[in-house]
């Protein structure tokens, strides 16, 4: 039972390391990265505090050098998931009455840890394992999950803060219960920060985890379970397990006391998982909260007004940073007739200046798609734009994947603005461009509005703030984050919550309390100090 109202530290957003030339961090993820590299680790999943083994192992290699092995991963059998959800229940006896200062002070450490001792292993597993350049390891491993860890927190305590009103008569409160039952997260490979919020932030509520990490992300899962065992999540309130997603999913959603769902990933999936969640409906103690992020189609739509080398490095960064890997990534562009040609030249110049290869080499900007299965849909498409009448691509369009699994950034402009890849979600370093009549601005709003099942993110470059105001409202509903003269990509936790609706998820909100809410079953409590002791009314006479 709390003892005081307490203030936690006020929420600020961890400063980006620069990793220029000559500073110690870059030094510090160097040396790491390469002792990582040069080692094999082996990886055990994680149930009640102990480490799991199984001796059925699958290999771990970085996607920009898939022939080299760094390590092997544990497969869990059914028996392993079931035990996950037997030792969940059970520290919830403990964890949902611990005092919410106590579970703040866990996950403040954690994220205290990632800002010091963790932060050159944590970014260079981000780097090898999902070959991410160390700006993008940076912002996503080390700050990103700073900033969830330590806005959640603060989230936490306004969310607990909100009170109904009370009387002389009666005093009104309300408790934000953690669910009852246990909950599931299941993470995608892009982001190590997405992979650590997900059960993280169900824990902080009170709630108990069974945790899926993707097979592609399990290198960096382990560094955020290190981090979390040496912050002191107690044994059983986070349990991971590796293995068979359908086997692992299926056994978790068979229990009647699974009671949400914290998921981030494909539309497919998500729609498949929230289906076996109705299906089983009948099974469960209560009703399951089902949170997702998932696909996106996001677009960069420029007026006539704006200016070209702006909307060039909008699609530059927003379209290839990370390969395009971001659920926010640029893919499809709506160009005016008039900028196109200054535009379409500082796309090339950009692209054709980009260096590619491992992530080791800080002068690289591209690195390797995750995995061949990505590599190989991604290379069917570009094939079919260099065969296709109505495509043309302009610069990139070339692969390899004798080493790992390169794809050149590319840019293809269709004269369909129904085109296939203006159409798919593509997830990797491909952007298609149609270009429009400058004088038909107002028509092309509606085909950004209407072209695609997502609506995630989207972007407006423009100095006419008619032109803006017009696109904010023709899109309302095409994107859940949009944004005014910059890339759809770089939400910053506590800046700007993240979330889309369509078949781009349920828009929870990420980042915010919005979030948050959905892990708690409040209660509220009326406590009358006079209670009555005659049922006649007044009325009655």
């Amino acid at each position: 039972m709390g003892k005081g109202f307490f203030k936690v530290p006020e929420a600020i957003n961890e400063p980006i390391k620069s990793y220029a030339p000559g500073t110690p961090e870059r030094k510090a993820v160097l040396e790491a990265y390469k002792k990582m590299y040069n080692s094999s680790i082996d990886v055990p999943f994680y149930i009640n505090g102990k480490d799991v083994t199984t001796g059925n192992t699958k290999p771990m290699s970085p996607p920009h050098d898939h022939k080299h092995i760094v390590g092997h991963y544990h497969l869990a059998e059914k028996t392993h998931v079931e035990q996950a959800i037997t030792t969940a229940l059970e520290a919830r006896k403990s964890w949902s009455q611990l005092p919410w200062e106590q579970r703040a002070g866990i996950f403040l450490k954690a994220a205290e840890l990632i800002a010091g001792p963790y932060r050159a292993k944590i970014n260079a597993a981000t780097m090898m394992a999902q070959s991410k350049t160390v700006h993008q390891a940076e912002i996503d491993s080390a700050c990103e999950f700073i900033d969830f860890l330590r806005f959640n927190v603060q989230f936490m305590t306004e969310i607990y803060k909100d009170q109904p009103k009370s009387t002389s008569d009666a005093w009104n409160r309300v408790e934000y219960r953690p669910l009852e039952g246990f909950t599931y997260a299941v993470t995608p490979f892009n982001f190590t920060a997405i992979a650590g919020n997900l059960p993280s932030c169900m824990a902080l509520m009170g709630n108990v985890v069974v945790w899926k990490p993707s097979d592609s992300q399990i290198f960096s899962a382990k560094i955020i379970m290190d981090v979390f065992k040496e912050a002191g999540v107690p044994d059983g309130v986070i349990n991971v397990v590796f293995g068979d997603p359908k086997m692992i999913t299926d056994t978790v959603l068979a229990s009647p006391d699974f009671s949400g769902l914290h998921f981030t990933g494909s539309t497919f999936i998500f729609k498949e998982l929230w289906k076996q969640i109705g299906t089983n409906i009948h099974t469960y103690k209560t009703y399951p909260r089902i949170v997702g992020e998932t696909g996106g189609k996001d677009f960069i739509i420029a007026h006539k007004s704006a200016v070209p080398k702006q909307v060039a490095t909008a699609i530059s960064r927003g379209a290839f940073e990370f390969q395009g890997q971001k659920c926010s990534a640029a893919s499809r562009a709506y160009i005016p007739s008039n900028i196109w040609e200054e535009v379409k030249n500082f796309v090339i110049e950009d692209v054709k200046s980009f260096k590619m290869g491992s992530p080791e080499n800080l002068e690289n900007f591209i690195t390797a798609v995750i995995h061949e299965g990505s590599f190989d849909k991604l290379a069917t498409y570009i094939d079919q734009a260099k065969t296709d009448s109505n495509a043309e691509i302009i610069v990139g369009g070339n692969y390899d994947k004798s080493k790992g699994y390169f794809i050149e950034p590319t840019v293809i402009v269709t004269t369909d603005p129904k085109y296939i890849t203006m159409c798919d979600e593509l997830f990797g370093p491909v952007i298609t461009i149609f270009v429009y009549d400058a004088e038909k601005y107002t028509e092309t709003l509606k085909l950004v509005n209407s072209t695609s099942d997502y609506a995630l993110t989207g972007a407006i470059l423009s100095t006419n703030r008619y032109a803006i105001e017009e696109a904010t409202k023709e899109l309302q509903d095409a994107a859940g984050n949009f944004y005014i003269n910059d890339k759809p990509t770089g939400a910053v936790v506590g800046q700007q919550p993240f979330g889309g609706a369509r078949a781009s998820g349920t828009n929870d909100k990420a980042g915010s309390p919005q979030n948050l809410l959905r892990w708690v079953s409040p209660r509220l409590i009326k406590e009358t100090f006079v209670t009555p002791t005659d049922y006649r009314y007044p009325f009655l006479g």
